[in-house]
């Protein structure tokens, strides 16, 4: 093994970085005007980062509309017109998540290699978009899964993308609420993504000859192109690569408060010799592999996201009402995971704020699973909607976890997701048809994998409080200033 890529226990003792020592009579603020100039510039700073972050939440929106909009297209002749038979739908959803798993590594340690996110991620978004809108022409079986196959591998590129750019950006106890604004996207899209749907359903059946689920891939494909070339313009690149919209000296604060965070720089303090090194040093990191497992039997209970409508279907409303009904839920799970996730960064906590909310969950899935009422069922799904701030919370978590070098960063983050996406495959075969309308089955393999995953979390939990202790026992026996501690 080259020297350059650590073993997984130099790995996790060498992250308990110290910060270095200022010399005396130094003021570390001196070349930003002083201390209280650079609280102004850094409050700037983070204004106009958050203006051009702020797409990120709108190409969301696109990305999980464009990765959804086959569970509506179902309610209007989608599976009838295309001929499918037994699992085939199913197959369909879950394919997406084949290329989606293969591509999340490769794409993160290429995106981390070039350093402008303004020009791949919006190049993939055009793809994606263009796809969507080719799904709109298929005619079998086949042409849907193909497209639903390149559509995972195109997309594949942004969400684990988006996470690294925000994590090069903002300090561990700003990125919570961060990722919470980012994911709120997905959230916003399984809210507003069925009123859209629902209005092109309705308005467009017959329009040139073309069925109604068929606009739907036209016009929601057409949104995501027209904002992809937006996003050009918008999207800010890393801090060592950016250039127009930032003076020099606001570019050295922005590196400065990273180094700061975790008492080391991003790039040369600590990045090993080429990217492989990263690459090497995720996939050998058990901590990387837990983590990975435990979002995936999370995503395995949040499942039901793909057949909400579904689901709302069972309260026996018309076509129109069903989609009209599922955006409350969505509203609801938007506004308690701001709240949880805003909350989390400021008490640098993670693991009870992904716990709280992954339980009620659970609660939520007892409820469906006890009774047909009709007033229960509808407030199951706020209670299933709001344990996505479990999730949200969670990603945060990763991000802090591994702080540095950055293309260990970009691999943990991009194969952690990738690995959970195994349960978006399982996932789609939760919820097969039979077991409808109550779900019972469905709703007993969610309350397991959400189980298994509060019980991940709290052993993963534990063993970081372990290594803060034995960092702090160590720098107040060799007499070193607080270093780096993991956020519990």
């Amino acid at each position: 093994m080259p020297s350059s890529v650590k073993s997984a226990r130099d790995i996790e003792e060498n992250e308990m970085i110290s910060p270095a020592k200022p010399r005396a009579g130094d003021d570390p603020d001196a070349e930003f005007g002083g201390t209280e100039a650079r609280k102004v510039m850094e409050k700037k700073l983070l204004r106009k980062l958050d203006i051009r972050m702020s797409i990120l939440i709108v190409i969301y929106i696109l990305n999980y509309i464009d990765r959804n909009n086959a569970s509506a297209a179902r309610l209007r002749g989608f599976e009838d017109d295309l001929h499918l038979v037994g699992e085939q739908f199913n197959t369909i959803l879950s394919i997406l998540y084949v290329g989606y798993i293969i591509m999340q590594i490769p794409s993160n340690m290429f995106l981390n290699y070039m350093g402008r996110p303004s020009l791949y991620l919006p190049s993939c978004m055009i793809i994606w978009g263009t796809l969507s809108i080719l799904t709109g022409i298929t005619k079998n079986f086949v042409g849907a899964l193909l497209t639903r196959f390149f559509l995972g591998f195109v997309e594949a590129a942004f969400f684990p993308g988006a996470l690294f750019l925000l994590s090069k950006w903002y300090k561990r106890s700003e990125l919570g609420t961060r990722t919470a604004l980012l994911s709120c996207g997905s959230l916003i899209s399984n809210a507003f993504g069925s009123l859209i749907a629902s209005g092109i359903l309705d308005g467009m059946e017959g329009k040139l000859g073309r069925s109604a689920w068929r606009w739907l891939f036209f016009i929601e494909g057409a949104l995501t192109v027209f904002f992809a070339i937006c996003a050009i313009f918008i999207l800010p690149d890393f801090p060592n690569t950016t250039h127009g919209w930032l003076s020099p000296l606001e570019v050295r604060l922005a590196e400065r408060r990273m180094e700061e965070d975790v008492g080391v720089g991003d790039e040369t303090e600590t990045e090993p010799a080429g990217q492989t090194a990263g690459l090497v040093m995720a996939l050998t990191d058990w901590k990387v592999w837990w983590l990975a497992v435990a979002l995936a039997s999370m995503v395995v209970s949040l499942s039901f996201n793909a057949f909400f409508p579904t689901l709302s279907a069972t309260m026996g409303y018309n076509r129109t009402d069903t989609l009209l009904l599922c955006a409350p839920p969505w509203v609801f799970a938007t506004i308690i995971a701001f709240l949880d996730t805003r909350h989390s960064d400021k008490s640098g906590e993670r693991f009870l704020h992904i716990a709280i909310p992954l339980g009620f969950g659970i609660v939520g899935f007892i409820i469906a699973l006890s009774t047909m009422n009709t007033a229960a069922r509808y407030i199951s799904l706020f209670l299933m909607a709001q344990s996505y701030s479990g999730f949200i919370t969670f990603l945060a978590w990763v991000s802090n976890t591994f702080a540095r070098p950055p293309s260990k960063r970009a691999v943990a983050l991009a194969w952690i997701n990738a690995f959970s996406q195994l349960g978006n495959i399982a996932g789609s075969y939760v919820w097969p048809s039979g077991w409808g309308p109550s779900y019972r089955n469905s709703y007993a393999i969610c309350i397991a994998t959400n189980g298994l995953t509060i019980i991940m979390c709290y052993l993963f939990r534990t063993h970081l409080a372990r290594l803060n202790k034995t960092a702090e026992e160590k720098e107040e026996a060799e007499g070193r200033p607080k270093g780096y501690r993991y956020m519990l």
